[in-house]
């Protein structure tokens, strides 16, 4: 008999009831509500993000990891657990939590004050605000620290100017986490989107993450008061950390975009006949298959064995590269191997494999490209950092 292809290792054997349990509930929430309406949602690119949000509040699955102020306060395997049966019906709603949770909430949570955790951190729970978070610029991705966006003193205001780019929800966000350069070096600001001179503009013909909202950011002489500075957000130490928190749940994630793609190609394998057999009987069909769900349970072990390090609080950024660096390129591959099983019908959306695909090619580049990750972990091995001059 035929074994499901995230069981071939008995991997959820070291899941806890209640992460299956949280699992299972995210799994019927895709089926149910996203599943039937995703690919639509990715061809026209009008996902109800508001609307869905909401209703992910109501799931607690908004800022699921964090403690406090409403939020769930689950373990971080149980988070990624959530990412990956989100990523499995479309990376654009992973994208859609990530971003609100491990990069707007977190960044609140870890670095504000408290009468701005309080302010925000609930209604962002409930899915009653949205955030973003703009800290890549158009010319700094890699190297966010030559970012030209600044902050001035004016009396006891601040006054910002400058531009973000590709940044998710911004054009559907309530607040917006700001990073600009200071005489005092790079400071987190908490912007509200409503603030005059803030503008967001939509990101258009894109032919990836068309489930998601992209925005350009543009803050031209936007005046905030002293109490908009995230006060322990100093220095680009403090943003990094929030992108590693938004990697941990894409080392999951990404595992779920090639379950799906995977299960795909196993099901259409079966019944697409040529020369009077299933393809599935074919010799290299089987060895792609057997390929695809190798790589898939070695994703998987590694992001479980990840989660575990992140419970017990001695996961380290390095080791979240080495997880994005793999489990990226891999599920980007099994993509790319199931279309090819799929043949002409791959590159239809009346399967998900082209939309993953597509999505992926998106993954590998953003939180850290898959060349930043790489060498990472070249610095962790020689000691010697070769993206610097």
């Amino acid at each position: 008999m035929s074994q499901s292809p995230l069981d071939l290792l008995d991997l959820d054997r070291s899941l806890t009831t209640e992460q299956k349990l949280i699992r299972g509930v995210v799994s019927d929430y895709v089926r149910d509500r996203i599943a039937p309406n995703i690919s639509g949602w990715f061809e026209n690119e009008n996902i109800p993000t508001r609307e869905l949000a909401r209703e992910m509040g109501e799931l607690g699955l908004l800022g699921m990891h964090l403690e406090g102020y409403d939020c769930a306060g689950t373990d971080a395997v149980s988070y990624g657990l959530a990412c990956l049966e989100l990523e499995a019906a479309d990376s654009g709603l992973r994208s859609l939590v990530s971003v609100q949770g491990s990069l707007a909430m977190y960044a609140i949570w870890a670095f504000g004050s408290e009468d701005q955790k309080l302010e925000w951190l609930p209604q962002m729970a409930r899915g009653e605000k949205l955030g973003c978070f703009g800290l890549t610029e158009s010319d700094f991705g890699s190297n966010p620290s030559g970012m030209r966006t600044h902050a001035k003193r004016d009396g006891s205001d601040w006054v910002l100017n400058g531009t973000k780019y590709w940044i998710t929800n911004g054009t559907v966000s309530d607040v917006a986490i700001i990073w600009a350069q200071t005489d005092a070096g790079i400071q987190g600001f908490l912007v509200p989107t409503d603030t005059p001179g803030f503008t967001a503009k939509l990101i258009e013909h894109k032919l990836s993450l068309r489930a998601s909202h992209t925005a350009e950011l543009v803050l031209d002489n936007v005046r905030l008061p002293d109490a908009a500075i995230l006060p322990n957000a100093k220095g680009l130490k403090a943003a990094l950390s929030c992108l590693n928190e938004a990697r941990f749940g894409i080392v999951f994630g990404v595992v779920g975009a090639a379950r799906n793609c995977l299960d795909t190609a196993l099901s259409y394998s079966k019944s697409r006949v040529q020369f009077d057999r299933p393809i599935a009987g074919f010799q290299l069909t089987q060895a792609k298959l057997a390929s695809m769900a190798t790589s898939l349970q070695t994703s998987y072990l590694l992001a479980l064995h990840l989660g575990e390090l992140k419970d017990a609080h001695v996961l380290t950024p390095t080791q979240i590269s080495v997880g994005k660096f793999n489990n990226a390129k891999a599920a980007l591959e099994i993509a790319r191997e199931a279309r090819s099983i799929l043949g002409g019908a791959g590159i239809s959306l009346e399967y998900p494999v082209i939309r993953h695909m597509a999505n992926l090619e998106s993954v590998v580049t953003y939180e850290g490209t898959h060349e930043i990750h790489t060498l990472v972990i070249g610095e962790a091995l020689t000691g010697i950092a070769a993206y610097r001059g």
